[in-house]
């Protein structure tokens, strides 16, 4: 069951307001995308707690509805 881009764009910036989400269909399956998620929210964190918020974002759908995520998180530039 693949999942939509925009639908995964969706979860990220309900859990992460300020997100700037990009997100590529690397197959053209659905299942396996690339994300590049920015936000004020990870200042301070480490890359590991970054990672973490995307994919609690995602309510559980990494493995199942979501196959693959090939994710990059990073704060603004000047935050």
């Amino acid at each position: 069951m693949a999942m939509e881009s925009s639908e995964i764009e969706h979860l990220i910036k309900q859990a992460i307001p300020d997100a700037r989400v990009t997100i590529e269909d690397l197959r053209g399956d659905g299942d396996h995308y690339s994300a590049y998620v920015i936000s004020a929210e990870f200042e301070g964190k480490s890359r590991v707690q970054q990672h973490q918020m995307v994919y609690r974002a995602l309510q559980g759908k990494m493995g199942t509805a979501l196959h693959a995520l090939a994710l990059q998180t990073g704060v603004p530039e000047g935050a």
